[in-house]
């Protein structure tokens, strides 16, 4: 009795390997950035024209006047007139000014004696450039504590404008005129000449 051959059973065959699923990944992936992004371009490209026709359709918004510079407040205290014992030297130049001496220290003497008067009277030579308020600055540059001049202005030694003004307010006030006519003859006679560069100096007008 032939014994039965022994066969070798054949092994099943391996799986099939799967696909990469990777490249498909890929795939979707670009297909979605491709998608966002032309869809993010159409909604800005509508938005700036709407916004920039917002823009041209908003009104203007008004423009707010500066405000009005006050003008320049009257000294606290009540001047008057002050005549002084002794003055700080006054030394002219020894070079020809515009006005003789006698003038220029008369101008001098009538600033120092003077505040109520000069003090609210304007000068018209440009000086309030150098803080001058008015034709009293251009002689008195500083006063003691009981208004003494204790330091000459030596602006007006050689301003013809100043010595002049200060000369005219002199005379009104030496025939009785008030210090409000004073300084009104003295603005009409050289407010006409004065001119953008030499305005008249920021004076306070007199008391009532």
């Amino acid at each position: 009795m032939p014994k039965p051959s022994k066969k070798t059973p054949t092994p099943p065959p391996p799986p099939a390997a799967a696909r990469p699923k990777t490249p498909l990944i890929i795939g979707a992936v670009t297909v979605a950035a491709l998608a966002f992004g032309a869809y993010t371009f159409l909604q800005t490209d509508r938005a700036e024209p709407a916004a920039a026709t917002a823009a041209v359709n908003q009104p203007a918004a008004a423009e707010v006047p500066a405000p009005e510079a006050a003008p320049p407040a009257a000294p606290a205290v009540a001047l008057a007139p002050h005549p002084q014992k002794e003055y700080p030297p006054l030394e002219l130049p020894g070079y020809p000014l515009g006005r003789p001496p006698e003038v220029i220290k008369a101008a001098y003497i009538f600033a120092a004696e003077h505040p109520e008067v000069l003090t609210y009277v304007p000068c018209f030579c440009g000086c309030e450039r150098s803080g001058h308020k008015g034709n009293e600055d251009c002689f008195v540059k500083s006063r003691a504590a009981n208004g003494d001049v204790s330091q000459w202005e030596p602006h007006g030694m050689e301003c013809n404008v100043c010595v002049d003004v200060a000369t005219q307010a002199k005379q009104m006030f030496s025939s009785g005129a008030s210090v409000r006519d004073i300084r009104a003859a003295v603005e009409q006679k050289w407010a006409s000449q004065s001119t953008e560069m030499h305005t008249h100096t920021p004076t306070p007008q007199p008391p009532k």
